[in-house]
């Protein structure tokens, strides 16, 4: 029962006691006059021989389960991390209509420049799950990133329209319901806060839909929230055009920074099929897949878990710290 894909994927969101981080938290401003939040946590990164960057997934934020359990062992290890908050994430308002999407490079790599400029001693390291994968996977692949040592990709829906499509399948439904309700929700607490500061995006942002519904049942699948929110907000045609320009799977043969790729061979986001092949793989980029659910490998359950992701991506860094 324990190495079943829904219970590796639902134990740290739902049971996972998580450890105590102190971290701090820092506003960064971003291109277009907009910002977002990152969450600090180890050693002061101002003398740091190397920074993870942690990068979350859809719906997710620096208190997301994967990200604090990984800043916890980082910062056990004396080496210092920081959590990026996409636009909007954990709560906190950004000052556009804009958010993110899975093919969205543009404040990743407004952060990277941010931090080479200010700790050019440090060797970053980022690592992305899930959509932050995707995003970090979609960077990559676009030409040379000299500021970013080595990367690693977690749980990473490579193919876009094929994961739209399991999700509408069997319990993988539970998921997608939630991860919908939740960011339609996110949409909806932002726009006092836009009205506020931003009237002109707020009208945007509302034009898209109306966001004060108490439920939002006529969005029930990612092609009905790409084709409403994502695809107009961000200039594509259609969710057709949106996966074919952003799903990271033909564009993994371009990376050329070493980067860890980890997926799981019975993650309910996804299907085997998804999975790359050794020939689609650039040189630079290694794939170890096992089962885990969707970002879970847990080992150990119910009563000694291990965290093997944690430990994975550790010692994968870990020559660069």
């Amino acid at each position: 029962m324990f190495k079943s894909a829904h219970v590796q994927t639902l134990w740290g969101p739902r049971w996972r006691k998580l450890p105590v981080v102190i971290r701090a938290l820092e506003s960064a401003p971003l291109s277009d006059g907009d910002h977002c939040w990152l969450h600090w946590a180890g050693p002061d990164a101002k003398n740091a021989r190397a920074i993870v960057i942690v990068l979350h997934g859809l719906s997710g934020s620096s208190d997301s389960h994967y990200v604090v359990g990984l800043q916890h062992r980082l910062a056990q290890q004396k080496v210092a991390s920081v959590a990026v908050n996409f636009r909007g994430a954990a709560g906190r308002a950004n000052n556009r209509a804009r958010t993110y999407h899975s093919g969205e490079t543009g404040d990743l790599n407004d952060i990277v420049s941010q931090l080479h400029q200010r700790f050019p001693q440090a060797r970053l390291l980022p690592v992305g799950y899930s959509l932050g994968g995707s995003r970090l996977l979609n960077y990559l692949a676009e030409g040379d990133h000299p500021a970013i040592t080595a990367a690693a990709a977690v749980c990473v829906p490579i193919d876009l329209a094929a994961c739209a499509e399991r999700l509408n399948q069997g319990f993988s439904r539970v998921y997608r319901n939630h991860l919908i309700s939740e960011l339609l929700s996110s949409y909806r607490d932002k726009l006092p806060h836009l009205e506020a500061v931003a009237p002109q995006e707020a009208k945007k942002l509302s034009s898209l839909y109306d966001f004060s519904k108490e439920n939002f049942n006529d969005i029930t699948t990612f092609r009905d929230y790409d084709r409403t929110i994502i695809c107009p907000l961000f200039g594509f045609a259609d969710p057709d055009d949106y996966y074919n320009r952003c799903s990271a799977k033909p564009k993994l043969v371009k990376i050329k920074t070493p980067t860890l790729l980890i997926q799981a061979d019975d993650d309910p986001f996804m299907t085997p099929a998804t999975l790359p092949t050794m020939a689609s793989l650039g040189d630079a980029v290694t794939l170890q897949v096992r089962n885990g659910g969707h970002v879970g490998f847990i080992d150990g359950l119910p009563f000694r878990p291990r965290y093997w992701l944690e430990e994975r991506i550790s010692a994968y860094f870990g020559e660069w710290f």
